[in-house]
Protein backbone atom coordinates (compact mmCIF):
# COMPACT_ATOMS: atom_id res chain seq x y z
CA UNK A 1 0.00 0.00 0.00
CA UNK A 2 1.56 3.29 -1.06
CA UNK A 3 1.72 6.05 1.75
CA UNK A 4 0.81 9.59 1.70
CA UNK A 5 3.18 11.28 4.01
CA UNK A 6 1.44 15.37 4.92
CA UNK A 7 3.73 18.04 6.09
CA UNK A 8 1.83 21.22 7.74
CA UNK A 9 3.08 24.98 7.28
CA UNK A 10 4.81 26.70 10.00
CA UNK A 11 1.43 28.40 11.84
CA UNK A 12 -0.84 25.16 11.43
CA UNK A 13 -0.80 21.78 12.90
CA UNK A 14 -1.00 18.18 11.56
CA UNK A 15 -4.84 18.04 12.11
CA UNK A 16 -5.90 21.37 10.24
CA UNK A 17 -8.80 21.72 8.01
CA UNK A 18 -6.94 21.59 4.31
CA UNK A 19 -4.67 18.94 5.73
CA UNK A 20 -7.13 16.79 7.19
CA UNK A 21 -9.48 17.27 3.83
CA UNK A 22 -6.91 15.77 1.70
CA UNK A 23 -6.09 13.25 4.31
CA UNK A 24 -9.57 11.83 3.89
CA UNK A 25 -8.94 11.96 -0.57
CA UNK A 26 -6.08 10.03 0.55
CA UNK A 27 -7.63 7.56 2.24
CA UNK A 28 -11.06 6.91 -0.06
CA UNK A 29 -8.84 6.22 -2.36
CA UNK A 30 -6.73 3.44 -0.97
CA UNK A 31 -3.57 5.03 0.40
CA UNK A 32 -2.03 4.56 3.87
CA UNK A 33 -1.64 8.44 5.38
CA UNK A 34 0.47 10.05 7.69
CA UNK A 35 -0.06 13.74 9.05
CA UNK A 36 3.20 14.76 10.53
CA UNK A 37 3.39 16.99 13.39
CA UNK A 38 6.15 19.58 12.97
CA UNK A 39 4.45 22.28 15.88
CA UNK A 40 7.60 21.94 18.52
CA UNK A 41 10.13 22.77 15.49
CA UNK A 42 10.83 26.44 14.11
CA UNK A 43 13.48 25.38 11.81
CA UNK A 44 12.38 24.68 8.47
CA UNK A 45 15.79 22.23 7.82
CA UNK A 46 14.99 20.68 11.07
CA UNK A 47 11.34 19.72 9.54
CA UNK A 48 13.28 18.02 6.58
CA UNK A 49 14.95 15.28 9.25
CA UNK A 50 11.96 15.27 11.13
CA UNK A 51 10.45 14.37 7.68
CA UNK A 52 13.12 11.38 6.77
CA UNK A 53 13.58 9.95 10.50
CA UNK A 54 9.56 9.66 10.21
CA UNK A 55 10.05 7.93 6.80
CA UNK A 56 12.63 5.92 7.93
CA UNK A 57 10.59 4.73 11.17
CA UNK A 58 7.64 3.91 9.33
CA UNK A 59 9.14 1.78 6.62
CA UNK A 60 6.42 2.03 4.10
CA UNK A 61 5.27 -0.59 1.77
CA UNK A 62 4.79 0.93 -2.11
CA UNK A 63 5.24 4.34 -3.01
CA UNK A 64 5.75 7.48 -1.06
CA UNK A 65 3.99 10.37 -2.07
CA UNK A 66 4.47 13.82 -0.45
CA UNK A 67 2.15 16.68 0.35
CA UNK A 68 3.39 19.73 1.73
CA UNK A 69 1.49 23.55 2.84
CA UNK A 70 3.86 26.17 2.98
CA UNK A 71 6.77 25.22 4.75
CA UNK A 72 5.66 21.91 4.82
CA UNK A 73 5.85 22.19 0.91
CA UNK A 74 9.33 23.30 1.25
CA UNK A 75 9.86 20.19 3.64
CA UNK A 76 8.32 17.86 1.40
CA UNK A 77 10.68 19.32 -1.44
CA UNK A 78 13.79 19.24 0.40
CA UNK A 79 13.01 15.76 1.52
CA UNK A 80 12.56 14.72 -1.82
CA UNK A 81 15.83 14.25 -2.72
CA UNK A 82 16.66 11.28 -0.35
CA UNK A 83 13.06 9.94 -0.04
CA UNK A 84 12.52 9.48 -3.81
CA UNK A 85 8.51 9.81 -3.99
CA UNK A 86 6.20 8.61 -6.63
CA UNK A 87 4.90 12.20 -6.44
CA UNK A 88 4.32 15.71 -4.74
CA UNK A 89 1.75 18.07 -4.24
CA UNK A 90 2.13 21.14 -2.94
CA UNK A 91 0.31 23.96 -1.42
CA UNK A 92 1.92 27.73 -1.69
CA UNK A 93 5.08 26.59 -0.97
CA UNK A 94 8.03 28.24 0.70
CA UNK A 95 10.31 27.72 -2.03
CA UNK A 96 13.48 30.42 -2.61
CA UNK A 97 12.69 31.91 0.89
CA UNK A 98 15.99 33.27 2.44
CA UNK A 99 17.46 31.37 5.60
CA UNK A 100 16.24 28.01 4.32
CA UNK A 101 19.28 25.90 3.58
CA UNK A 102 18.56 24.01 0.30
CA UNK A 103 17.48 27.13 -2.60
CA UNK A 104 17.90 24.97 -5.84
CA UNK A 105 15.17 21.91 -6.53
CA UNK A 106 15.64 19.10 -8.96
CA UNK A 107 12.35 16.34 -8.10
CA UNK A 108 12.64 13.52 -9.96
CA UNK A 109 9.11 12.85 -9.36
CA UNK A 110 5.94 14.75 -10.93
CA UNK A 111 4.84 17.98 -8.94
CA UNK A 112 1.75 19.64 -8.67
CA UNK A 113 1.50 22.84 -7.00
CA UNK A 114 -1.80 25.52 -6.08
CA UNK A 115 -1.04 28.36 -4.88
CA UNK A 116 -2.82 31.78 -4.24
CA UNK A 117 -2.93 34.71 -6.45
CA UNK A 118 -3.75 36.67 -3.06
CA UNK A 119 -0.78 35.11 -0.71
CA UNK A 120 0.57 37.59 1.28
CA UNK A 121 3.30 35.31 2.97
CA UNK A 122 5.00 33.66 -0.20
CA UNK A 123 4.69 35.17 -3.50
CA UNK A 124 3.07 33.01 -5.87
CA UNK A 125 6.03 34.42 -8.35
CA UNK A 126 8.10 31.38 -6.35
CA UNK A 127 6.35 28.61 -7.54
CA UNK A 128 5.76 30.29 -10.48
CA UNK A 129 9.72 30.38 -10.75
CA UNK A 130 9.80 26.30 -10.05
CA UNK A 131 7.22 25.13 -12.35
CA UNK A 132 8.34 26.98 -15.19
CA UNK A 133 12.25 25.79 -14.55
CA UNK A 134 10.95 22.27 -13.85
CA UNK A 135 7.81 22.23 -16.08
CA UNK A 136 5.67 21.19 -13.44
CA UNK A 137 1.66 21.54 -13.23
CA UNK A 138 0.99 25.21 -10.98
CA UNK A 139 -2.88 26.11 -10.47
CA UNK A 140 -3.00 29.65 -9.39
CA UNK A 141 -6.55 30.55 -7.81
CA UNK A 142 -8.26 33.65 -6.34
CA UNK A 143 -7.15 32.70 -2.85
CA UNK A 144 -4.66 33.89 -0.23
CA UNK A 145 -1.93 32.07 1.60
CA UNK A 146 -4.20 29.42 3.53
CA UNK A 147 -6.14 28.38 0.63
CA UNK A 148 -8.89 28.14 2.70
CA UNK A 149 -11.67 29.20 0.12
CA UNK A 150 -10.44 26.75 -2.12
CA UNK A 151 -10.65 23.43 -0.21
CA UNK A 152 -13.25 21.78 -1.86
CA UNK A 153 -11.26 22.89 -5.57
CA UNK A 154 -7.94 21.04 -3.71
CA UNK A 155 -9.12 17.71 -2.77
CA UNK A 156 -10.64 17.34 -6.99
CA UNK A 157 -6.84 18.56 -7.67
CA UNK A 158 -5.80 16.10 -5.36
CA UNK A 159 -7.73 13.11 -6.25
CA UNK A 160 -6.99 13.84 -9.67
CA UNK A 161 -3.13 14.09 -8.96
CA UNK A 162 -3.74 10.20 -7.22
CA UNK A 163 -4.83 8.70 -10.25
CA UNK A 164 -2.67 10.36 -12.32
CA UNK A 165 -0.09 8.42 -10.47
CA UNK A 166 -1.02 5.18 -10.73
Amino acid sequence: MSTIYFSHGKESGPNGRKIQSLVAVGKQNGFKTVSIDYMALDNPDDRVEHLLKTITADKPQGDIILVGSSMGGYVSMAGSAQVKPAGMFLMAPALYLEGYEVQDFHPSCPVEIVHGWNDDIIPFEHSLRFAEKQKCTLHLVDDDHRLSGSLEYLAVLFEAFLKRLG
